[in-house]
């Protein structure tokens, strides 16, 4: 079992401790923070992303294809009841360029995002406390 520590940052400030790394969240002015830093459903949304451009870049470096002008662009729609996000489209933009029998191949690549499918394979959760030292 993997640990993740969670600390408060003070105000709404709240970091993540994990492999070595801390990952540092706050809240918008306009939800009480001070917005220096990304707010968690943010990072939520980004780690689908770039999970995505991990696979889509390894696939074209592994085939030596410049990457330079190949972007990832990832948007969202709300809900129709406008409660969460409904839809969730990457578009993997490339150059004129780029070989057309490799463009079904990125969209493969994309999709095997383990973001994406731990989303559509939902773990389950258990939240409960405990008390320090016991």
């Amino acid at each position: 079992m993997s640990t993740m520590v969670i600390t408060s940052g003070g105000g709404k400030k709240v970091n993540a401790e994990y492999r070595g790394f801390t990952i540092e969240t706050d809240q918008s002015e306009r939800n009480g923070g001070e917005g220096s830093a990304p707010e968690p459903f943010m990072l939520f949304l980004a780690s689908i992303g770039t999970c995505a451009g991990i696979y889509v870049y390894s696939f074209c470096q592994e085939r030596g294809i410049p990457t330079d002008n190949i972007r990832i662009l990832q948007k969202h729609e709300k809900r129709p009841e406008g409660k969460g996000i409904g839809k969730i489209t990457i578009e993997i933009e490339v150059p004129a360029d780029f070989p057309e029998k490799y463009r079904p191949v990125l969209i493969k690549s994309a999709n095997l995002c383990a973001v994406k499918k731990h989303i559509q394979n939902a773990p389950e959760f258990d939240v409960v406390t405990t008390v320090a030292g016991e």
